[in-house]
Parts: C-alpha cells; sequence; structure tokens
C-alpha cells in the first residue's frame, strides 16, 4: 500500500471510500494520509449546515458531537486505506469514545484540519487520537475505537 497516491483525494473519494452523503459527511478532503500512521483532512464549516439553524440561533456553533464524528470520519478513511478496505463496502463503526474535550467554539467559515493518528491498528478494531484545529487552535480533541465490519444484510 506505500505506493498508494493520496495527493488528489477530494471529495469524490472521499464518498467512495465512506457511506456518509449529505447533509452527514463531515469530509470534504484529505491533506494527509500516511498509510498506517496518520491522516489531515478538512471540514470546511459554513453556514448553510442545517444543524446551524438550532444550535444556536443567533449565535451558530458547530454541535461538539458532530465535531467528533467528522474526527471519526477522517479516522475511517485513515483505517480503510491502511488495511487496504478502501472501495470494499465495509464499514467503520464507532465503538467508544474516550476522553472528549471541547476547547474552542467552531463557528461558520472555519477551516476544521481534522488530525487523526492511530493508537492501535488490528484487523477488525482500531484506536485513534484525534484533534480538530481552527488554525494553531484545538477545537476539540478525543480518542476513540472503531470497529470495521460487514453492511448489514
Amino acid at each position: 500500500m506505500s505506493g498508494a497516491d493520496f495527493s488528489n483525494y477530494d471529495v469524490r473519494r472521499v464518498m467512495a471510500v465512506l457511506p456518509h452523503r449529505y447533509p452527514m459527511l463531515l469530509v470534504d478532503r484529505v491533506e494527509e494520509l500516511v498509510v498506517d500512521e496518520r491522516i489531515r483532512a478538512v471540514k470546511a464549516v459554513t453556514i448553510n449546515e442545517g444543524f446551524f439553524q438550532g444550535h444556536f440561533p443567533g449565535r451558530p456553533i458547530m454541535p461538539g458531537v458532530l465535531i467528533v464524528e467528522a474526527l471519526a470520519q477522517a479516522a475511517g478513511i485513515l483505517a480503510m486505506e491502511s488495511l487496504g478496505l478502501a472501495g470494499s463496502g465495509k464499514l467503520v463503526y464507532f465503538m467508544a469514545i474516550d476522553n472528549a474535550k471541547f476547547r474552542a467554539p467552531v463557528e461558520p467559515g472555519c477551516l476544521l484540519h481534522l488530525d487523526v493518528t492511530f493508537i492501535q491498528k488490528r484487523p477488525r478494531v482500531c484506536k485513534f487520537a484525534g484533534r480538530a484545529l481552527m488554525g494553531e487552535t484545538v477545537a476539540a480533541e478525543a480518542e476513540f475505537m472503531a470497529m470495521i465490519a460487514d453492511p448489514p444484510a
């Protein structure tokens, strides 16, 4: 897998790996992917996101659970590419979230950088550490586990 080219990892390629679609697709592109190590992905946060209508009127802030979901989606791409499962139809399911911390509000107009690294990688279960950043400011961080499985029948 070391010869894979990740230089043009746009939203079409993201959608070829992840089953998520609007409004739940929270990764717009991948800036860097090092197989078996780390990923840096991007979510462009715009005022057009549906959740801003109610969270909160007059003070739009991206919900923390969606920031963690964006980190998990980036982790899913990392796992699928590292395990050679991209395009296989397998799904990545959340199993656990630990030590989630929310440090700064994410507002419309932000470019949210999603940095995720492997803590542990096995064929069916992986553990990750993730940080969501706006420039140098950490917006959120968490550790999480995911399971790779077949989709439901």
